[in-house]
């Protein structure tokens, strides 16, 4: 069975079992179209089929009388950014995320560097499935110009230097001690070079410019196993590990201990509303401490679906000045509506410079919730029979169905989502104490099962 997965954070696949060439054409010759064929900026993550597919899509993309900035290896957010950089109509970021090296995809970016909404993605699919239009490219004297832009990486690293809440001086100040690991993604060509600029001491590890992942590159602590043996041998003031593309950045304190992905977004509301009050949006998936801490500074909280687009529309909606999604994905809307761990990483720095201590004692200052994450093969049973009848059981509790079932109380809270790609039922417990989530998480998978 082939695996190709077409949904509002792009076209993604197997490579040669589900991605082939005429898939890639298929789709880069849609964008070309939603763009009008004008210009449209390029890059990848490292991956080693990225240049195979980048070939194919700069190929179509030209031959539509589209032209490109190439903008070569890169964090998909250096892709946002450039694309409202050079005023392109849009953007394609080649990147896979977080999927091992098999995989990659196009993650397909609008004019103002954002992923294409809902409504936008719509037309996408219309135009890939209109044959007619499919077989139509301009003639040789048409075909669009292909430029390649080695700047990006550098506009994209000193606008975070100089993001407002930033006194660089202050952070070099410190000469921080980092430990780093780039899972030898896109994150080896700029977080090192961003970390000395910030005046810190880097000691690389999966720093390498081979695009060949040592490990699952999803940067889940059951995957950073070695990295926090190392951390404990270097003794730095953090970790920083971000995943292959740069969107996400989780952190690990001192002494080798996971600093949580969760309180990556809740840190960074901290800082960020400790400088200017506002609104703040995160996903139904993302902890509760971020409501603690905009209560602390008098501020308000809006959730939204779980993924970055819908993020952003909530933020521009309200005028948020901070979000993100409790992977690990910070959006500060002050440099661009974007997760970007480059951005997170000097929000990071810049706490932790003004806190006076290292990440481990500054993790003790937040509050203190414990996340448990769980899935349940439901087989041939229909997922949304199963959450509309736990949202009928739970009907006179704090219900919110947009994006599958969370359910509030006053001291724990449960997200149940359905997969999009998997026979499978997601299932997500917060609390303040890390035996009674397991506890409830248990309960939650035995309701689910006894449905059965």
């Amino acid at each position: 069975m082939k695996t190709l997965l077409v949904s509002v954070s792009g076209i993604r696949g197997i490579i040669g079992n589900g991605l082939e060439p005429q898939t890639i054409v298929k789709y880069s010759k849609a964008f070309a179209d939603f763009c009008d064929n004008k210009n449209i900026v390029v890059g990848r993550d490292s991956r080693i089929t990225g240049e195979m597919v980048k070939n194919i899509v700069i190929g179509t993309l030209s031959a539509s009388g589209a032209n490109v900035f190439d903008i070569g290896i890169v964090p998909t957010p250096t892709v946002q950014f450039a694309v409202k950089k050079l005023n392109a109509s849009g953007g394609i970021a080649i990147s896979a995320s977080h999927n091992p090296n098999e995989w990659n995809a196009l993650k397909l970016l609008n004019s103002t560097g954002q992923f294409l909404t809902p409504e936008e993605n719509k037309i996408l699919i219309k135009l890939s499935e209109d044959q007619e239009k499919q077989n139509l490219y301009v003639s040789w004297d048409k075909i669009g110009k292909i430029s390649i832009q080695t700047e990006a990486l550098k506009w994209h690293k000193e606008a975070v230097l100089k993001l407002k809440y930033i006194n660089l001086e202050q952070i070099r100040a410190r000469k921080f001690k980092v430990v780093l690991d780039c899972v030898n993604g896109a994150g080896a060509w700029i977080m090192p070079e961003l970390l000395r600029d910030f005046g810190c001491e880097v000691i690389e590890v999966n720093c390498e410019k081979n695009g060949i992942f040592p490990r699952l590159p999803e940067p889940l602590p059951e995957n950073l196993i070695e990295t926090m043996e190392i951390v404990k041998k270097h003794n730095p003031d953090l970790c920083i590990v971000v995943d292959p593309d740069v969107d996400r950045l989780v952190l690990i304190d001192e002494n080798g201990e996971p600093f949580i992905e969760e309180n990556t977004v809740a840190l960074a509301t901290d800082f960020v509303l400790s400088k200017e009050k506002g609104n703040v949006v995160v996903n139904l998936s993302t902890t509760r401490a971020v409501d603690d801490i905009a209560k602390k500074y008098g501020c308000q909280v809006f959730r939204t679906p779980v993924g970055e687009a819908n993020v952003v529309k909530k933020m521009k909606e309200i005028n948020a000045v901070i979000g993100g999604e409790g992977s690990g994905g910070v959006i500060c809307p002050a440099l661009h509506y974007g997760r970007d761990a480059l951005v997170g990483t000097a929000l990071v720095l810049q706490k932790l410079a003004e806190f006076g201590g290292k990440l481990g004692e500054l993790k003790k200052t937040m509050p203190k919730y414990f996340i448990t994450k769980r899935k349940i093969e439901i087989g041939t049973q229909n997922p949304d029979k199963i959450i509309s009848t736990l949202a009928d059981i739970y009907k006179n509790e704090k219900v919110n169905l947009e994006d599958g079932l969370r359910i509030d109380f006053d001291d724990h809270w449960v997200h149940f989502r359905k997969s999009n790609t998997e026979p499978i039922i997601r299932i997500i417990v917060e609390s303040s104490n890390e035996k009674k989530s397991s506890e409830l998480i248990e309960k939650y998978l035995n309701q689910i099962i006894l449905m059965k």
